[in-house]
């Protein structure tokens, strides 16, 4: 989960979750018990009356008006039940609620004593239960025992506990629901400094910004003035290398030139040519060794984008000057979305080389395609670039070699060798790769180059 505001209200989700669900047990908990008490307290009312309405009848037995005090005794299937036994466990008076039922008869408490119990009628029905032991003093003053006992069904404090156990799940879900959007409103507008450090250093990317502004919260200007640091100490790292590395090409410029003119004196003869052509080598081999670290972008903090078509353009009108006499076909197919994050000198670097060498060996046409790599999306930099011609083509066998500095297949025609090596090393600084195969479109080599997106 990359999201911090995801990750906040999955947590704090799962905080409430516990809490609530902690407060709901706690709050049925003591509602049961406080309901449980209640009917203790009626359950003991009800046989407090009973024990008053009882009277001494004939042979030792103990008799009930026929209309007690609660109505409900009265009633079969009530809910409320009564009973009466004697020192046998016989049945002495039952009320007329607990016709045809059985209710059990448990454990007999000891003389004087009360004694509470969860039980259960034969189908399951639960029942709470007060049995009470009395000796009882009939008129001859003779003591007998009984168990008055009366009972009521749980059915109707189980739906009444249930109710409320939903009332509970729902109340506290449509609290947690609204802590919940409040919590998400609240981190958007605390995260909105974070977001906005994202969408600067973005800005920064692309070449609008040069810098993070000042206006953060104090935990976050430390993040800000480390991060402008880092900035500026790179840009200027980068300005040093390039400009020692500049004087360094042009301080070695000057001997090359004082060779060549020495070599120039000496006359035109095929040893002054090749020489002149191993010192264009070397000229090239030190130029490009020197710039490689100083201007490879891939190594820097800030990627801007590049348009990729109006440079394209600018190389093709460039070669058809430098190949008028050849004057080859250049058709160019590139996507208006692409760009190209990274540095201007090396993508032309890269797509000059390729479209150098296209132009070099084809018979008559040369053509480019640039379009977005699959899975990237724009502004991210991802590209594939291609170049075809109809020229004679790379053996699969020679594709490798032409990869090393100073390979060359035709040493008759003019160049370094050292094209194709610095198309492959730009390529890999960006993490891209580079593929030589035959074009099945023109029959001659088709080079591609891949270069991830930037997801920086």
């Amino acid at each position: 989960m990359s999201s911090l505001s995801a990750r906040l209200l999955v947590s704090v989700s799962v905080l409430l979750l516990l809490f609530f669900g902690v407060t709901i047990f706690v709050l049925e908990t003591a509602f049961r018990e406080a309901g449980e008490q209640a009917q203790e307290d009626i359950l003991d009312g009800h046989l407090m009356a009973l024990l008053a309405a009882a009277e001494p009848a004939e042979e030792g037995r103990l008799g009930m008006p026929p209309d007690l005090f609660e109505p409900r005794f009265g009633n079969i299937g009530s809910g409320l039940y009564a009973e009466i036994r004697d020192a046998e466990g016989a049945i002495v008076w039952r009320s007329r609620s607990a016709l045809g039922l059985e209710i059990p008869v448990g454990t007999v408490p000891e003389d004087g004593n009360h004694l509470f119990l969860e039980e259960a009628l034969e189908d399951e029905t639960p029942l709470l239960t007060l049995a009470l032991a009395v000796q009882w003093e009939f008129p001859d003053g003779e003591l007998r025992p009984f168990v008055f006992k009366v009972a009521e069904s749980l059915d109707s404090f189980n739906a009444q506990l249930g109710r409320f156990r939903g009332q509970l799940f729902g109340w506290f879900a449509l609290v947690a629901l609204i802590m919940l959007l409040s919590i998400s409103v609240l981190m958007r507008r605390l995260l909105q400094p974070l977001r906005r450090i994202e969408t600067e250093i973005g800005e920064i990317e692309e070449g609008r910004r040069a810098a993070l502004s000042d206006y953060f919260p104090s935990e976050l200007k430390g993040v800000a003035r480390n991060m402008n640091l880092l900035i500026e100490s790179e840009r200027a790292r980068s300005d040093r290398y390039r400009l020692t590395l500049d004087n360094l090409a042009h301080s070695l410029k000057t001997p090359l030139a004082a060779l060549r003119a020495l070599l120039d004196d000496r006359g035109n003869g095929e040893f002054v040519v090749r020489s002149n052509e191993q010192i264009n080598r070397m000229d090239e081999i030190v130029r490009y060794q020197l710039r490689k670290p100083a201007a490879s972008a891939a190594g820097t903090l800030v990627l801007a984008p590049i348009e990729v078509g109006r440079e394209i353009q600018r190389l093709v009108t460039g070669l058809h000057k430098v190949y008028r006499d050849k004057n080859p076909r250049i058709d160019v197919d590139i996507d208006s979305k692409v760009r190209f994050r990274g540095d201007t000198g090396d993508f032309l670097e890269l797509a000059g080389n390729l479209l150098d060498n296209a132009c070099k060996w084809c018979d008559s046409r040369v053509a480019i395609a640039i379009s977005s790599l699959a899975g990237s999306n724009k502004g991210e930099g991802g590209l594939v670039l291609t170049v075809i011609d109809d020229g004679p083509g790379i053996p699969a066998e020679a594709a490798d070699a032409l990869l090393q500095r100073g390979t060359r297949l035709d040493e008759s025609t003019p160049g370094h060798g050292i094209g194709l090596a610095i198309v492959r090393d730009i390529a890999n600084s960006y993490g891209g790769t580079l593929t030589i195969t035959r074009s099945q479109a023109l029959g001659g080599a088709e080079i591609t180059v891949a270069i991830p997106p930037n997801r920086s």
